[in-house]
């Protein structure tokens, strides 16, 4: 498995995408609760084989991913030759941007002294895919890329 299982609930959100994906592999829903429960390993191989499908779909079109902590903001964008990095700090130790009180705070004082911005840009592994999943797994996810395209015109 290269990526990780997608969840129960997840797998439930798709459940016409698995069946599907099983009727590719002319598995039918009979065949498939006989695979559950005569070989089990091999039905677990079939849930890996289709959480792989699904990542590396969703990971090929991703173009934004947020991690957002305490007092910093990793903000990316995804383009097709490098992953670009806009980096906020936050010194003020009283802030957590996670909260609404926090982040109000930083709309107010962004271009304050206790602020600080950093940018980067990084070229992809042989595995583009892989280096995305490697962020959401820190802790990154999936936006629309409002904030750093935000930040990308104050700051660029």
């Amino acid at each position: 498995m290269k990526y990780s299982r997608l969840s129960k609930e997840q797998f439930e959100e798709l459940h016409q995408e698995f069946i599907n994906f099983l009727a590719t592999q002319s598995i039918t829903a009979e065949e498939w609760t006989t695979l559950k429960k005569e070989k089990p390993e091999a039905a677990e191989e079939e849930l890996d084989v289709f959480s792989d499908l699904i990542w590396e779909g969703v990971l090929s079109k991703v173009k934004y991913l947020e991690n957002i902590s305490e007092r910093h903001m990793h903000l990316f964008e995804l383009t097709d030759k490098e992953m670009k990095l806009i980096s906020v700090k936050i010194l003020n130790p009283e802030i957590d941007l996670r909260t609404k009180v926090g982040f109000g705070w930083f709309k107010r004082n962004f271009q304050s002294d206790f602020v600080e911005y950093l940018t980067a840009s990084k070229a992809y592994t042989d595995d583009k895919n892989q280096d995305k999943f490697d962020l959401i797994q820190q802790g990154a996810t999936i936006t629309k890329g409002e904030l750093y395209q935000w930040f990308d015109e104050i700051i660029g």
